[in-house]
């Protein structure tokens, strides 16, 4: 049976072919392998073993290995992929080697506050000691760009260098101190230890296998419309975000483990940013016909948008990556996905030219 991702998993290997040889006879190691990342990274990594002839093997950490093969049989089943039992906080280690350790595990949901702290970063550190353990070569963190805390009204697009961070008396910041941890974790460990440590600090994502019935306003615009609409705003429309699509993120992904500098963060994500208002008109232009946006209260005048977008001229002045599949388009094959249609034939591309996409989680 033809990959319903295929034109997107060629688009991954189109913009990485060099860097597979890397895992040629290789081990890899994921936590958080069955979430939204780890099934874009499996996915990635299954079609380059089998195009690139790799002779590679990934081992897959997960809470619930029979869960896992229920949901996504093909990647659970594959003899390239192992899945071991256990949690990211207490997994044994073992004497298995590998040569890359991805650590893109997150908190399950819902958690309380310190929970969600712990498991950051009590899970980075047994990851970081496992890598160790096991000889790996290279790791990969996925942090977020939560870590930078509220980005300024005044400032479009935030940087990697921007010192601020999240307020430390406020729990909802669990989230974002224990990435900050994680991060301060990374770099005591790779000042002693192998792996060369590699930072991804991430945005905000649409595509297959993103959650829908979580806290992401992208994700939950899609459910509205696959459900027969309205697209339902819950607040005021005027939060500006920006989406990157989940093939451009295992781009993105791939290429910081194998070629981004270690300790040196790297925001992942999109600079077109788009408020929420226009981001569920596009979505609501994805479906035909258009559905009807409904929004919970009006803008407030006088106050500034809040805003959650990264400034990625470092990943692409070091790394030549760019943002290759444009929002509309993004949501347009996510949609086709969930429908189990071929995105070349369910889409009115008119909709990707006329979307305001460029008006310059979550």
């Amino acid at each position: 049976m033809r990959n319903p991702l295929a034109e997107d998993l060629n688009h991954v290997l189109l913009h990485t072919g060099d860097l597979w040889e890397a895992l040629r006879g290789r081990r890899l190691f994921i936590t958080g392998g069955t979430g939204f990342f780890g099934s874009w990274l499996l996915e990635s990594f299954l079609w380059a073993h089998e195009r690139y002839d790799l002779g590679a093997h990934a081992v897959v950490l997960t809470r619930d290995p029979k869960a896992f093969e229920a949901r996504v049989p093909h990647l659970a089943q594959h003899p390239a992929i192992e899945c071991w039992p256990g949690d990211v906080r207490t997994f044994p280690f073992g004497d298995d080697t590998f040569s890359h350790v991805i650590h893109a595990a997150t908190p399950t949901t819902p958690q309380t506050p310190d929970a969600v702290f712990g498991d950051i970063v009590d899970g980075t550190r047994r990851v970081l000691d496992f890598a160790t353990h096991t000889g790996a070569e290279a790791f990969l963190l996925t942090s977020s760009g939560a870590v930078y805390g509220k980005q300024p009204s005044d400032m479009s697009h935030v940087p990697e260098d921007y010192s601020g961070g999240p307020d430390p008396l406020d729990s909802r910041s669990a989230y974002g101190e224990g990435k900050r941890s994680a991060e301060l974790l990374c770099a005591a460990h790779g000042h002693r230890h192998r792996p060369q440590i590699k930072i991804a600090r991430c945005f905000a994502f649409v595509g297959p296998y993103l959650p829908l019935d979580v806290n992401f306003a992208v994700g939950n615009f899609i459910r509205d419309g696959l459900l027969g609409g309205p697209i339902r705003i819950a607040g005021d429309g005027t939060p500006y975000r920006s989406y990157l699509y989940a093939a451009d993120l295992a781009i993105w992904l791939w290429t910081i483990l194998f070629r981004g500098q270690p300790l040196r963060p790297y925001n992942v994500g999109s600079a077109a940013e788009v408020n929420i208002r226009t981001l569920a008109n596009v979505v609501a232009e994805t479906f035909r016909p258009p559905l009807q946006v409904q929004q919970a209260r009006p803008e407030t005048a006088g106050y500034p948008a809040e805003r959650y977008v990264p400034d990625v001229t470092r990943a692409e002045a070091e790394l030549e990556l760019r943002t290759r599949i444009p929002l509309a388009d993004g949501i347009h094959r996510t949609v086709a996905w969930h429908k189990g249609e071929p995105p070349s034939s369910a889409h009115d591309r008119r909709v990707v030219a006329a979307a305001p996409l460029s008006e310059n989680h979550t």
